[in-house]
């Protein structure tokens, strides 16, 4: 690819008002991305709805960011959370928080102000970004799971295997690990010609709306696009499936039911959260051009962009003694400190 690939620049700095929203002003019939700027249409056949869904939204948004800033704080302050499934649980928060100021501030902009103009640049770096968090998530889950594997199905070795520089340099992992995957597939999309609308019908820079503006063959990019998340998801839900099958066998073995009712209550919410975030992703990244509307597949979209971030932190601390006591003893802890 060529350098410039990475450089684009808009070809109007003040788009145009666009009445009707659906006219979108059509480009030339091969326009490179430098040449030109998206227009998200994000829920523009429900033009009525907008003022209440941006209501709702930005609330969403608040709880999000407010909900996983506290498990951050909650397991970085106490003391008592500094088991490894804390730590991982921290590193799922921050992607949460990244993920939602990556689509959310946007997705607002798109209700509140329909037609205004998107720079390449930022559509580019939204898709980035999303990819990348969508690939981190995906691996933290997995390495989540396999640490409840080791806590009930080797308990002795638990302590030995899951040592603290084992757990940043998984953490520092999943962070990485979709950098270089979402950077080429980022570039090589945007190394397409554009034709047609402008609009782009969804609220966020995602392949699956990007590859229906795309007048050019794009067959190896769909295949690889779907090898890419087959190993990215697939893997890890195998991997995920295969630990808690373990765990389950474990389980029955146990001869208390206490014990059981015990050990199932730690993996309960992290079962929860892997159902909500990869039967919402793999409708979605599956099928890049699939045979779903725009308008259905943003309702899906919202599931694991706006809804999974939002009651990660209430479906880990609801069912979870440990971060409810230590939210007690941080906020006591706390308001002593002020108290005169």
């Amino acid at each position: 690819m060529s350098g410039s690939s990475l450089v684009f620049s808009s070809a109007a700095s003040n788009p145009e008002p666009m009445t009707p929203l659906w006219a979108a002003r059509p480009w030339t019939n091969h326009s490179r991305a430098h040449e030109l700027e998206f227009v998200l249409l994000g829920f523009a056949h429900v033009p009525s709805l907008r003022p209440m869904l941006a209501v709702l939204f930005l609330a969403a948004f608040l709880l999000t960011l407010l909900g996983n800033t506290l498990i951050v704080l909650l397991t970085s302050l106490d003391p008592g959370l500094r088991a490894p499934m804390y730590l991982f649980l921290r590193q799922l928060a921050l992607v949460e928080i990244c993920f939602s100021l990556d689509v959310a501030p946007r997705l607002l902009v798109t209700l509140l102000r329909p037609g205004r103009g998107m720079y390449p640049i930022s559509c580019a770096l939204q898709l980035f970004f999303v990819l990348s968090c969508v690939i981190s998530e995906s691996l933290l889950l997995t390495v989540m799971a396999w640490d409840r594997f080791l806590a009930i199905c080797r308990p002795l070795h638990y302590g030995t295997i899951m040592s603290l520089r084992l757990c940043h340099l998984l953490a520092t992992t999943c962070w990485l690990a979709g950098v270089p995957v979402s950077l080429v597939f980022t570039i090589w999309l945007f190394n397409f010609p554009f034709c047609g609308s402008q609009g782009i019908r969804h609220y966020l820079c995602d392949i699956p709306p990007l590859l229906s503006l795309v007048c050019a063959d794009t067959r190896v990019f769909e295949a690889s696009a779907i090898v890419a998340t087959m190993l990215i998801m697939i893997v890890p839900v195998s991997l995920i499936v295969t630990s808690y099958t373990r765990i389950l066998v474990a389980v029955l073995r146990m001869p208390s039911a206490s014990g059981r009712h015990k050990a199932l209550s730690t993996c309960a919410s992290h079962l929860v959260v892997v159902i909500l975030f990869y039967c919402t992703t793999g409708i979605i990244h599956l099928r890049p051009k699939s045979s779903y509307s725009p308008e259905s597949k943003q309702v899906v979209s919202l599931s694991y962009t706006m809804l999974t971030p939002m009651l990660n932190p209430l479906i880990y601390s609801l069912r979870n003694k440990e971060v409810k006591a230590a939210l007690v003893r941080v906020f006591i802890q706390r308001r002593g400190t002020f108290t005169p």
